[in-house]
C-alpha cells in the first residue's frame, strides 16, 4: 500500500514538472551548463563567478590539509613524542584520508538529501573541530582524532564542489570553471607550505598552522549562507519556482526559458524513482561510467603524486636539498600548470590534455609536477561531474571519490617504507608505469565532453534502453 502512495506522489511529481514546462520551447541558447547555439548570446561568465570562488573555499581547505603536516610533521613527532616512527609518521597523513574515506563514502547522499549549500556547511564542521583538536592536543591519539574529523571534511567537499560548478556554470566555461578547483588546491597547498616554513625555528608552530585553517572553514560556512543553490538540485526536487529564480540570478533572465528546457531534457529521460540503490552504480548500464570514473583516480594517486606532496620535505632532506626551497618550486610549479590547465581545458579538451599529462609524468621526473597539473590533477573530477547521468551524479561521484581515497591512503601509509625498502629509483619506476598504463586507459576508454551541455552528454553516454 505504500509503495502505491510513492509511486503515484512520484507521478505527480513529474506530471506537474513536465506540465510546467509545457510553456517553455525546447532550444538550446546559451545557459546552465548546457550547450548554447541560435541568436541568443552567451550567458555572461561573471554572475556565477562568486558563487563558485566560495565553492572553492572547500578545495583551498582540502589542498591545505594535504600540505600541512609536511613541514611540520618533524616537529609534531619530537612534541608529541613519535620522532623516529614512520609507522606513526605515516599514520598521522593516512588517518585523515581514512575520515576522507568516510566523508566521500556519505558525500552523496547528504548532497542529494540535503542540497549543495548545507553539504558545504556541513563539510567546514568536522574541519573546523578537528584542526582545533590537532591544535591543542598533547598526545598522538589526539592528533589522529583531529586528523580523521578533518579528513571526513575533505571527503565530502571535493566531491561536492566538482557537481556544483558543473551545475552552476554554463557550459562554455565550465571548463574553465571546473579548473578553479584544482588551482584553489594548488594555493591550500601552497599556502600550507609557506606557512609551515617557521616550523624549523619554532617548535610550536606547527599549533598555529592548524589553528589558520579554521578561517577559511568559517567562511565556507558563513558565505554558502549567501550563495545560489544548483538549480538542477532544486529541480529534481519539483521546486521549479526556485529553479527559476536561481537560474536568473545565475544567468539572467533571457536564458530561464532554454536552461528550464534543457533541464527537463534529462528529467524527461529519467522516469524512475529518486533512490538510486548502490547495486545500481555496480554493474547493468551505469556500471561502465561508474568504472572509468574510479580507474581515472585510481590512476591519479597510483602515479603517486600525493606521496610528492605529503613527504617532500623528507625528501628533500634526505636528498640534501633546502625543503624550504624545494617545496616552494613545487608549489609554484603545481599552481602554474593548474592556471594552464584552465586556459587549454575548453580549447584543448579533457581527453587530450589527460592522455598528454600522464605520458609526461611517465616519461620524466623533472616535469613530473608540471604534467600532473595539466591534466591529471584538474581534469578527472571535472569529467566524472560531466559523464555521470544526473540521476547518479551525486551518489557516482561518492563511490569514485571513495576509490580515490582508499589508493590515496595506502599511498601515504606505506610510501616512507617503501623509499626505504626499494629506494626512490625504483619506486619512482613504479609510479612511471601506473601512469603508462593510466594513458593507455584513456586512450581507450575516455569520451571528450569540451562544449557540450550535461545532457547532451548523458543522452550520448547513457543510451535509452
Amino acid at each position: 500500500m505504500r509503495g502505491r502512495h510513492v509511486e503515484t506522489f512520484l507521478v505527480q511529481k513529474r506530471s506537474s514538472s513536465k506540465e510546467h514546462l509545457n510553456g517553455y520551447d525546447y532550444d538550446r541558447e546559451g545557459l546552465i551548463g548546457y550547450s548554447h547555439s541560435g541568436h541568443i548570446s552567451n550567458p555572461s561568465w561573471k554572475r556565477p563567478l562568486p558563487h563558485i570562488l566560495v565553492a572553492t573555499i572547500s578545495s583551498f581547505l582540502f589542498g591545505y590539509h594535504l600540505g600541512v603536516v609536511n613541514d611540520t610533521l618533524e616537529s609534531i613527532s619530537v612534541e608529541l613524542g613519535f620522532s623516529g616512527s614512520t609507522l606513526a609518521e605515516g599514520l598521522v597523513v593516512s588517518t585523515c584520508l581514512a575520515g576522507a574515506l568516510l566523508g566521500s563514502l556519505f558525500s552523496g547522499w547528504i548532497s542529494d538529501g540535503l542540497g549543495r549549500r548545507r553539504a558545504f556547511q556541513l563539510c567546514a564542521l568536522p574541519m573546523i573541530i578537528g584542526a582545533s583538536m590537532s591544535a591543542t592536543t598533547s598526545s598522538l591519539e589526539g592528533m589522529l582524532l583531529g586528523r580523521f574529523f578533518v579528513g571526513t571534511g575533505m571527503g565530502l567537499g571535493p566531491p561536492v564542489a566538482a557537481l556544483y560548478v558543473s551545475e552552476v556554470s554554463p557550459a562554455y566555461v565550465r571548463g574553465t570553471y571546473g579548473s578553479f578547483t584544482q588551482i584553489a588546491t594548488c594555493l591550500g597547498l601552497m599556502s600550507a607550505l609557506l606557512i609551515g616554513i617557521p616550523a624549523k625555528n619554532d617548535p610550536s608552530w606547527w599549533r598555529v598552522c592548524f589553528w589558520v585553517s579554521t578561517i577559511p572553514a568559517t567562511l565556507l560556512a558563513i558565505l554558502m549562507e549567501f550563495s545560489t543553490e544548483s538549480p538542477l538540485w532544486l529541480y529534481k526536487r519539483g521546486r521549479i519556482s526556485q529553479t527559476e529564480e536561481e537560474l536568473e540570478r545565475l544567468f539572467g533572465a533571457p536564458h530561464v526559458k532554454s536552461a528550464m528546457a534543457e533541464l527537463s531534457k534529462s528529467d524527461n529521460r529519467s522516469d524512475e524513482a529518486d533512490a538510486v540503490k548502490f547495486s545500481e552504480l555496480l554493474y547493468g548500464r551505469h556500471f561502465k561510467v561508474v568504472f572509468i570514473g574510479s580507474a581515472l583516480f585510481a590512476f591519479q594517486q597510483l602515479s603517486g603524486i600525493n606521496a610528492v606532496f605529503f613527504f617532500s620535505s623528507t625528501v628533500f632532506k634526505s636528498a640534501g636539498v633546502p625543503s624550504d626551497s624545494g617545496n616552494i618550486c613545487i608549489g609554484v610549479v603545481n599552481l602554474s600548470g593548474s592556471i594552464v590547465a584552465m586556459i587549454l581545458m575548453d580549447r584543448l579538451g579533457r581527453k587530450l590534455l589527460l592522455l598528454g599529462s600522464f605520458l609526461g609524468m611517465a616519461s620524466s621526473g623533472y616535469w613530473f609536477v608540471l604534467t600532473f597539473s595539466l591534466g591529471a590533477g584538474p581534469v578527472p573530477g571535472l569529467l566524472l561531474s560531466e559523464i555521470l547521468p544526473s540521476r547518479i551524479r551525486a551518489k557516482a561521484m561518492a563511490v569514485c571519490m571513495s576509490v580515490h581515497w582508499v589508493v590515496n591512503f595506502f599511498v601515504g601509509l606505506l610510501f616512507l617504507n617503501l623509499l626505504e625498502m626499494l629506494g626512490p629509483q625504483i619506486l619512482y619506476t613504479i609510479f612511471a608505469t601506473f601512469c603508462l598504463l593510466a594513458a593507455i586507459f584513456v586512450k581507450k576508454n575516455v569520451i571528450e565532453t569540451k562544449g557540450k551541455s550535461l545532457q547532451e552528454i548523458e543522452m550520448a553516454f547513457i543510451p535509452v534502453d
